[in-house]
């Protein structure tokens, strides 16, 4: 009984190892593949010193609301809860300080 369960252990462990070692292999010709299309590619387009990537403009730094924003966005709440101001006063004071 034990010859049988170790020769079945092994097999499963050899299998397994083989089968690992044929995806290693596997991925290594695809990525082979795929850098020899690349070169192919890179190889069949033009390289001028002229044509450069025209990137996307970078997007404006956005600062947020500052110190001084936020000092006036307090006062404006305390005289929200205060009553002096109403809601919809608040809520348009503060967009304006915001934007």
């Amino acid at each position: 009984m034990g010859i049988m369960r170790r020769r079945m252990r092994r097999r499963l462990v050899v299998g397994g190892a083989a089968a690992g070692a044929v995806a290693y292999h596997e991925g290594k010709k695809r990525g082979r593949g795929a850098q020899e299309e690349d070169q192919a590619q890179d190889a069949n387009q033009p390289q001028d010193a002229e044509q450069a990537t025209a990137y996307a403009p970078a997007p404006p730094a956005d600062a947020g609301p500052d110190a001084n924003d936020l000092d006036q966005i307090q006062k404006l709440a305390d005289l929200h809860k205060s009553g002096a101001l109403t809601d919809e006063e608040f809520a348009s004071a503060k967009a304006k300080l915001l934007a």
